[in-house]
């Protein structure tokens, strides 16, 4: 755990399960009254920001500090999976690296689209440009290295694997990741007009709804 400035803490996590479940907890506590106001509770990859403290005055930085305190000896449990409704993403599983994905699968290139929309994926955190979500789900097994050489631009609606992750581009981007399919219509996926603006924010259960595969 360490200061991320004046009212503001990052918790660092052992890896990626605890810390959605350490962020769900939180989430948990705040509807309940259990934390101090904060604006803003940030998941990474391995750690949760928890900042922008409400209150200001000595009683509230007092509460504050007596929070950080305490997380230390916080007992978290398990993240739960399954609860809540899931959005459900329509895609079109065309991508180019269908091949390379098959290959490194060991299936067939039309098996590619069946097990990515049969799995429960779920927002682990959101970066790298608005409205881009990483998604979790998928096991060890079929987790998948970057590309050799990024692509110099990658078209909006995306669908695409790296690593332990599945994400959609929200708007054209360069990007390394293998291109699986593609969402046909991504304009959802961020506007600033909506609030929240990210159909996508972490905790979000996600299905994806398969529109056509390859064969």
């Amino acid at each position: 755990m360490l200061p991320a400035g004046d009212g503001a803490v990052l918790v660092e996590l052992p890896c990626a399960e605890r810390a959605a479940a350490f962020h769900a907890e939180l989430l948990r506590r705040r509807a309940r009254g259990e934390l101090p106001a904060v604006r803003e509770i940030v998941p990474g990859a391995r750690t949760v920001l928890i900042d922008g403290l409400v209150d200001r005055t000595p009683a509230g930085r007092a509460r504050f500090a007596r929070f950080t305190r305490e997380l230390a000896s916080w007992r978290i449990p398990p993240l739960r999976h399954g609860s809540g409704a899931a959005v459900e993403i329509p895609v079109v599983y065309d991508g180019p690296d269908l091949a390379f994905v098959a290959a490194a699968w060991g299936v067939p290139v039309a098996e590619v689209s069946r097990i990515h929309a049969a799995t429960e994926f779920r927002v682990a955190f959101c970066g790298f440009a608005p409205g881009f979500g990483y998604l979790t789900g998928l096991p060890a097994h079929l987790h998948l290295p970057r590309r050799a050489t990024p692509r110099t631009q990658v078209p909006a609606g995306a669908l695409a694997l790296a690593g332990a992750y599945t994400g959609i581009y929200p708007r054209p981007s360069p990007g390394g990741w293998q291109l699986v399919g593609r969402m046909p219509e991504p304009g959802g996926l961020w506007n600033p007009a909506r609030e929240p603006a990210a159909l996508l924010t972490p905790g979000t259960r996600v299905r994806f709804v398969g529109l056509g595969a390859a064969s």
